[in-house]
């Protein structure tokens, strides 16, 4: 079984995988944000450096994805592939720091990949407000990303309900302003209450959240 999370830049997604991991016995892939060799100078100077990261983490996850399909493991996923070429990429160049003709080098690449891609056998996306993010963002510390600014995250999290919008695989969807799942034991079961419905048909009676 192969379950992604996504979400926007301090929505809680490592914090969720490493939970959900622990819960069901996943194996656990997260994002590759310690030794990353281009963030740095990316938040540096995001024109310069957007493109070679982007590529950077297309590469990885696709990786990741041929080696999730060839193995027995049952996975779960800090990020997903959809969200590089679908929300990072378009919104970098919607705002200037991407070329249109890197933009187009990138999904054509995207485009071939996705040729040997498939879903993920559940999605689970949390959703939270700009205000929340910068709280999480401010919270870990991450030097890099303190230079963040909010029109970035905002059009982050645009193009994310767009792509969410029209999602077609099993979804599930997480409140990160109000379901404190870190905190809360309650907020947890909530999420794998979800989890279960939706991937083992247990408490099918529930809805998204």
């Amino acid at each position: 079984m192969h379950i992604a999370i996504a979400g926007n830049i301090g929505s809680g997604k490592t914090t969720l995988t490493k939970m959900l991991a622990k819960r069901y016995n996943w194996t656990a892939r997260f994002e590759p944000v310690e030794h990353n060799p281009y963030l740095d100078d990316f938040y540096a100077d995001m024109e310069r450096w957007s493109f070679n990261l982007q590529i950077y983490f297309l590469n990885k996850r696709f990786k990741d994805l041929i080696e999730i399909r060839q193995g027995s493991e049952d996975v779960i996923q800090d990020r997903t592939i959809f969200e590089d070429a679908r929300i990072f990429a378009p919104n970098l160049h919607n705002q200037g720091k991407m070329s249109d003709r890197d933009f187009e080098n990138y999904c054509d690449l995207f485009d071939l990949m996705m040729t040997l891609v498939e879903l993920p056998d559940l999605l689970i996306y949390i959703r939270s407000t700009v205000p929340n993010l910068i709280r999480q963002i401010t919270k870990r510390g991450r030097q890099y990303e303190q230079t963040i600014r909010i029109d970035y995250l905002n059009g982050l999290n645009e193009l994310y309900e767009n792509w969410i919008a029209g999602y077609k695989g099993k979804l599930i969807i997480v409140d990160g302003d109000n379901v404190k799942f870190e905190n809360n034991p309650l907020d947890f079961q909530h999420v794998t209450d979800q989890v279960d419905a939706r991937l083992f048909g247990l408490f099918a009676g529930e809805n998204n959240a």
